[in-house]
């Protein structure tokens, strides 16, 4: 069965997103093998300059490059990323899961990710052109996941 991981740095606060993330992947179920790997943020100082945000970057990076399986797909959620439709989302991954077992998606922290975390991507995601909190980032990515196996399944979620 096709495995399904996002990688998120910082954890979900509010009750009814955990609840979404529980529901999202409750559902998921029924495709694949789904989870979410909450990674700690790197500890900064209000307003850190440059180089203590890289620093941070740099030590996020090396947890979240440590659990990404080998061999597995990775999209990167990043501003500077490709804006696709669901539908196209439904195809990549449908695409991917017949050359592995694992797909994997990351969301990084407010500031971002590291260079080297979006070197390893085989796809970068961008949603909008508009800015959301990650931690709303997540259910909304988890969403379109299950919409996309809705679509490749033909079911009614979808219309």
């Amino acid at each position: 069965m096709l495995r399904v991981k996002i990688i998120c740095i910082g954890k979900l606060k509010e009750k009814y997103l955990r609840e979404a993330q529980a529901e999202y992947l409750k559902r998921l179920g029924a495709f694949c093998k789904a989870e979410v790997i909450e990674l700690p943020e790197a500890k900064l100082p209000d307003n850190p300059s440059i180089a203590l945000i890289d620093g941070g970057l740099k030590k996020e990076a090396k947890k979240i490059l440590a659990q990404i399986p080998k061999g597995a797909f990775v999209y990167s959620l990043c501003i500077e990323g490709k804006g696709i439709s669901s539908e196209e989302l439904a195809k990549k991954i449908e695409d991917n899961a017949t050359g592995t077992s694992d797909i994997v998606f990351i969301i990084g922290s407010s500031f971002g990710l590291d260079e080297e975390v979006k070197r390893q991507s085989a796809f970068k995601l961008s949603f909008s052109k508009m800015t959301f909190p990650h931690q709303l980032a997540r259910i909304m990515l988890l969403e379109q996941i299950y919409r996309a196996f809705s679509i490749n399944s033909n079911t009614k979620y979808h219309k």
